[in-house]
């Protein structure tokens, strides 16, 4: 077909839900930097802003799969509300403890509560292109998608909370994360022609989705991503300032999500023979190979067009990695499935950013980018040596095997 992408669109009342999550997951890329950039400009700590900062997305990994298990179980609306009212009041209590020089412990609690409780939208939007197009050519067309909007915030997010944090007010960056999250929620909530049913007893009863061991080798793969990118954003910043360009480390950040998003658009378009384990075991050792020129380009203009080739890699492994955890997990444990490698995901790039700032301080820009390479190495030998977990039984293959 022309285009697959309008195809997944024409979907009845899709289109209102696409927008509604992606200003709904737009504030996933802003309330930590915006936060960062607020606490510095009241107290001049970027040291606490970014301790205040981790604490929310580490309490943010750890909450998503208990509200997925929620949203299986009650359904996402029921979920989605209360997680939203008790966001607004963690913001609402966040705002005035860092403005008005409160206890530190507030600012922490209050951080964590909104972390916890930020609307997990792009894992329920998933869920519900699962609902409407499963047992589809449609439906890896539309996990691709999402996987290329995730990018495409990740580039906006950044620049637009920058832009409002430091031209206008200091408050004026998390104030707009905060609003986005709440109106893009609420109109995603109020979708529900595309909700799919709660499954109650089933998933409140049945076993906790990280028990198959299928998802835990791709969470293995989800915390080796997250790596990835945590290692690639400390590490690709300080190259630039290494080599004296330090304004053109956004190009660089920006280049390797163009070349993740370049991907994800052609691998939605593409209907594959080889089975999904298949794939993703390539994408990985692919992603290992790519990494390594990494560690010995010296010149900025050579980076930039290598970090756009290292990034092709990314979008698939997630696109593959999300079809696959659909296909592994009864339908009950969908949504918990998904927050799971979101969960994987946010640990990776916490760790990966950690440990590459300290190869930089130690040794320098390019040694840490060995982070990466050891991240994707590591992910492909989970996976090729868990190809049998992997495997989806004939009955629950939901992606249809076409000629390529």
């Amino acid at each position: 077909m022309p285009n697959p992408y309008l195809h997944v669109l024409r979907t009845p009342h899709t289109l209102p839900m696409v927008l509604a999550a992606f200003i709904g997951r737009l504030p996933l890329s802003m309330v930590g930097l915006g936060s960062v950039l607020l606490i510095a400009s009241e107290t001049g700590s970027y040291g606490l802003g970014g301790a205040v900062a981790a604490t929310g997305a580490v309490t943010t990994a750890f909450a998503g799969p208990l509200i997925g298990r929620w949203a299986d179980t009650h359904g996402q609306r029921r979920t989605l509300l209360p997680v939203v009212a008790v966001f607004v009041v963690a913001g609402c209590v966040f705002l005035p403890a860092v403005k008005q020089d409160w206890p530190l412990w507030i600012v922490f609690v209050s951080a964590g509560i909104a972390g916890a409780c930020i609307p997990p939208v792009s894992s329920m939007i998933r869920v519900r292109w699962t609902h409407l197009l499963r047992g589809t050519h449609r439906l890896p067309t539309a996990l691709a998608m999402e996987s290329v909007v995730d990018e495409f915030v990740f580039i906006v997010g950044p620049v637009l909370v920058t832009f409002l944090s430091t031209t206008g007010h200091a408050t004026s960056g998390v104030v707009t994360a905060f609003t986005l999250a709440v109106i893009g929620s609420l109109l995603f909530a109020a979708q529900g022609r595309t909700e799919p049913p709660p499954h109650g007893h089933a998933a409140r009863t049945g076993p906790s989705a990280i028990r198959s061991a299928g998802i835990r080798v791709l969470f293995v793969v989800g915390a080796a991503v997250g790596a990835i990118l945590g290692t690639l954003e400390i590490g690709l910043v300080a190259f630039a300032d290494e080599v004296g360009a330090m304004s053109l480390s956004g190009v660089l950040i920006a280049a390797l999500a163009v070349g993740s998003m370049a991907s994800g658009i052609g691998w939605g378009t593409v209907h594959w023979r080889r089975p999904l384990r298949h794939r993703l075991a390539v994408v990985l050792v692919l992603m290992t190979v790519l990494s390594i020129p990494l560690l010995v380009v010296e010149s900025i203009w050579v980076m930039i067009p290598f970090v756009v080739v290292a990034g092709v890699a990314v979008s698939p492994s997630l696109i593959s990695s999300f079809t696959l955890a659909e296909l592994l997990v009864p339908r009950s444990a969908t949504t918990e499935a998904f927050t799971w490698i979101g969960t994987a995901l946010g640990l990776g790039v916490a760790i990966g950013a950690s440990v590459a700032g300290k190869v930089v301080d130690v040794v320098g820009a390019n040694a840490s980018f060995l982070v990466a390479t050891v991240a994707a190495g590591v992910a492909a030998v989970a996976v090729i040596a868990g190809q049998r977990l992997l495997h989806v039984p004939a009955e629950h293959a939901a992606e249809p095997v076409m000629a390529r």
